[in-house]
């Protein structure tokens, strides 16, 4: 029978959970790409201009998306609270639903990414899984095929594909967080009892 996942391996994923939550949810930079709203840094910027411009949830569902990082920007620069009707002006989403949806449809590994990278920061608080992991790899191949390959092809440098460290941060929380549930797993699989007749049930059998 496997032993039990200890104490600390719970405990590490329970904290590259949350630091994975807060980089998504303060909207640390991960990344630069164009997106419908100009330039977004953030899987939580790529996937509001998404939900703006197509209109799938009502604005105070993406404005709830974009505050606590709005907060927290505005603290860390000028010490101030960004107020809740000025979002869509600061992060530029009044025009998303005009801007051309090819910007999007060219980078869809990063769109793609985003959305699951958001939705797995928001799930991981109660129970960490796969899908942190998941959208944050699909982000990170969608820059690496811009940035080395080259498509698409992007001659402007204010533009271009930039990584920040920080998603490395992001791609490690994102790997731990999962690695207690397996062990889980592969420890309940392993401890399931195998039936055995009774040492009693089998002499009166021979009886």
């Amino acid at each position: 029978m496997a032993p039990p996942p200890s104490s600390s391996s719970k405990n590490w994923k329970s904290i590259a959970a949350r630091i994975y939550f807060l980089l998504i949810i303060l909207q640390i930079p991960l990344f630069r790409v164009p997106c419908r709203s100009g330039i977004c840094t953030t899987p939580i910027q790529v996937t509001s201009s998404q939900l703006v411009a197509n209109e799938i949830f009502p604005p105070a569902v993406v404005k709830a998306l974009l505050y606590p990082g709005a907060i927290a920007n505005g603290l860390f620069t000028n010490m101030t609270i960004p107020r809740w009707n000025n979002l869509f002006n600061m992060y530029n989403l009044t025009e998303a639903k005009n801007a051309s949806a090819v910007v999007d449809l060219q980078r869809l590994e990063v769109l793609a990414g985003s959305y699951f990278a958001v939705a797995g920061a928001l799930v991981s608080v109660i129970n960490p899984g796969r899908m942190s992991m998941f959208g944050t790899l699909l982000v990170v191949w969608g820059l690496v095929k811009e940035g080395i390959l080259g498509k698409p092809v992007n001659t402007d440098p204010n533009t271009a594909v930039y990584v920040y460290p920080t998603m490395l941060v992001a791609v490690i929380c994102a790997v731990v967080s999962i690695k207690y549930k397996e062990k889980k797993t592969l420890a309940e699989s392993q401890a399931r009892p195998i039936a055995k007749p009774l040492q009693s049930s089998v002499k009166s059998k021979l009886k």
